[in-house]
C-alpha cells in the first residue's frame, strides 16, 4: 500500500492527530469497489435494523425546530 500526502496536511493537521485516515487502494477493480459498496450497504441495514427506534428519535430530535413564541393558530 502507498502512502499518499494530503494536500492540505497543514490545514487538517489537528484533525488528522485525532481521527484514522482511510485509504483507499486506486488499483481497485470495478469488482472489488462494488464488493466494498454491497458490503457498506448491508451494514448500514443491519445497524438501521437494530437501532431503528433509537436512529428515528435522534433525527427526530435533530431536526425538530424549537420555537420559544405562543402558537395563537389553530391546528389545520
Amino acid at each position: 500500500m502507498v502512502l499518499v500526502q494530503l494536500p492540505f496536511d497543514i490545514l487538517c493537521s489537528q484533525l488528522l492527530k485525532t481521527t484514522l485516515p482511510l485509504l483507499i487502494d486506486p488499483n481497485w477493480s470495478p469488482e472489488q469497489a462494488m464488493a466494498v459498496i454491497e458490503l457498506l450497504d448491508d451494514l448500514r441495514d443491519r445497524i438501521r435494523a437494530h437501532y431503528e427506534v433509537a436512529l428515528h428519535n435522534s433525527y427526530r430530535e435533530d431536526r425538530i425546530t424549537h420555537c420559544d413564541r405562543p402558537v395563537t393558530d389553530p391546528p389545520f
